[in-house]
């Protein structure tokens, strides 16, 4: 009976339970999710990193004509959609393919810390490294090919499957809608800016199909990576539309090769990202009005969003997609004057104590400390009224505040033993390039653009919900729009995680 009442919860849209009336017409909501299951037959999911709500409100209302106006005119909008916790690219990533947070996926940031693990070419003779799933585990992270992908000399080492490398695939806890649907014949692509986005492959290793991972801090000329302007960006992420094009045509993601349309499929993009991080870019004022560099981002996504919808319509396919725009996570502040660039960092800190575990300084400070038990002792000094003020501490969690949201550290080998949240605007990166950072807890960071547009069901046009979801409804979304059981994520069945109102 209880499982049962979990697909009905997981199958029947929440609006149906509890939405606002104004936003929802009478029996709408039912018959879509109903009428989903027969006509929609693959999805497109675009994440574009860095793009807040506000962002979607601001450029369709002064872009009323615009692909993401008409997106959002032939679907929902989500105005309150919330990233993972913390707002960074692997779990964020994760949030939306397995329907799960840290707490079930064991990911916390690309850059991270597991006890259990051991550091690359140590033969396993100690235990607990940093975990760096960046482009330092490229065999060449200054070519777009990484030099032929991961190099496994250079990732961690696993002392309960014989001191082999850890792969990020192997490192994920739990399954992803990727290999969901492929265990259901479905084919399966994804697009995304790092090799070590093989994660998405799920703990099988195969879940993706046609995983085109091109490495984004290559060097395109003049020892620049392509992330150090928006018109490099622009370049980087051209290569990427042109093989989402190539799906919508049939294709594999180089063109070549004639492999059907995936049931599953999309990219990120990291335009925006660069635009709002990198100077003259940002925003104008606390309104999110963008700078120049900042606006031709937004349009360069507006008119790939263009192509990609026009593409489907050339194929007769678009009645029959599911498009979903969304971002793995935001940045912030919004507001330049909010702006805040602190040193020394927490991490440096926490070296002067000697109890250096690892330290990942974004948005917040996440620390994995060496002697677990001085974690009281560390707290203090992060608590010294002068060294709080110098770090414009907000919040410190540790112990029962870290446990509202977190597994047991004690218990759990990845989760940080504490996590000090700043005011808003302040940047713990170090970063001197940077005038925005994401990775933390706040709303610009977390609340960030969630459009869902089905052009076969007219019922759903133009329909806006305030009321709040989060990132990992996407999973069980999917699986719904696709007919299959979202109860087959594990994440989901752990967590409890129900699909978006309206679907």
């Amino acid at each position: 009976m209880l499982r049962l009442v979990r697909r009905l919860l997981l199958i029947v849209p929440l609006t149906v339970l509890m939405a606002a009336p104004q936003s929802l017409p009478s029996g709408s909501a039912s018959a879509a999710a109903a009428e989903a299951a027969h006509h929609i037959k693959r999805v497109l999911f675009i994440s574009v990193d860095g793009m807040h709500a506000l962002d979607v409100a601001n450029y369709v209302k002064d872009h009323p004509g615009s692909p993401l106006a008409k997106l959002s005119a032939h679907g929902v909008t989500y105005t309150q959609a919330w990233t993972s916790k913390p707002s960074d690219s692997f779990p964020g990533t994760l949030a939306e393919f397995t329907g799960g947070t840290p707490i079930s996926t064991g990911v916390w940031y690309c850059l991270s810390y597991d006890r259990k693990l051991s550091p690359p070419h140590s033969k396993c003779a100690t235990l607990g490294t940093a975990v760096m799933y960046d482009q330092s585990m490229d065999y060449n992270p200054h070519v777009l090919d990484a030099g032929g992908g991961l190099d496994p000399a250079k990732l961690p080492l696993d002392p309960a499957r014989g001191c082999a490398p850890e792969y990020p695939h192997q490192y994920l806890r739990v399954n992803t809608i990727f290999e969901v649907l492929k265990a259901h014949g479905l084919r399966t692509a994804w697009t995304d800016k790092h090799p070590v986005y093989d994660i998405l492959n799920g703990p099988s290793g195969h879940g993706v199909d046609d995983l085109f991972n091109p490495e984004i801090a290559a060097d395109p000329g003049g020892g620049k990576t392509y992330q150090s302007s928006v018109a490099l960006t622009e370049k980087y992420d051209d290569i990427k539309v042109r093989a989402t094009l190539n799906q919508i045509a049939g294709l594999d993601h180089t063109g070549k090769h004639k492999v059907g349309v995936p049931a599953i499929f999309g990219m990120n993009f990291q335009v925006v990202n660069t635009g709002q991080k990198k100077s003259p870019g940002g925003y104008k004022d606390s309104a999110a009005t963008p700078s120049a560099a900042l606006a031709e981002a937004f349009h360069f996504v507006d008119v790939s969003l263009g192509k990609m919808v026009d593409a489907l319509a050339a194929r007769h396919l678009l009645n029959s997609t599911l498009i979903i725009v969304t971002a793995k996570h935001g940045n912030a502040p919004i507001d330049p004057l909010q702006y805040r660039r602190v040193s020394p960092s927490p991490s440096a800190i926490l070296l002067k104590a000697h109890n250096y575990g690892f330290a990942r300084d974004l948005g917040i400070a996440v620390l994995w400390l060496k002697h677990q038990d001085q974690t009281k002792e560390i707290l203090a000094r992060f608590d010294d009224p002068e060294t709080r003020a110098a770090l414009m501490i907000s919040k410190i969690y540790s112990g029962a505040s870290l446990l509202l949201f977190a597994n047991d550290p004690a218990t759990d080998s990845r989760v940080p033993d504490i996590v000090i949240e700043p005011r808003m605007g302040v940047d713990y990166s170090g970063i001197e390039a940077n005038i925005a950072e994401h990775g933390g807890f706040n709303v610009e960071d977390r609340n960030v653009a969630l459009v869902l547009s089905d052009y076969g069901d007219p019922r759903i046009a133009g329909h806006v919900i305030k009321t709040s979801v989060d990132a990992t409804q996407l999973a069980p979304t999917i699986a719904v729009a696709l007919g299959v059981d979202p109860l087959e994520l594990q994440a989901v069945r752990k967590e409890k995680t129900v699909a978006l109102p309206e679907f």
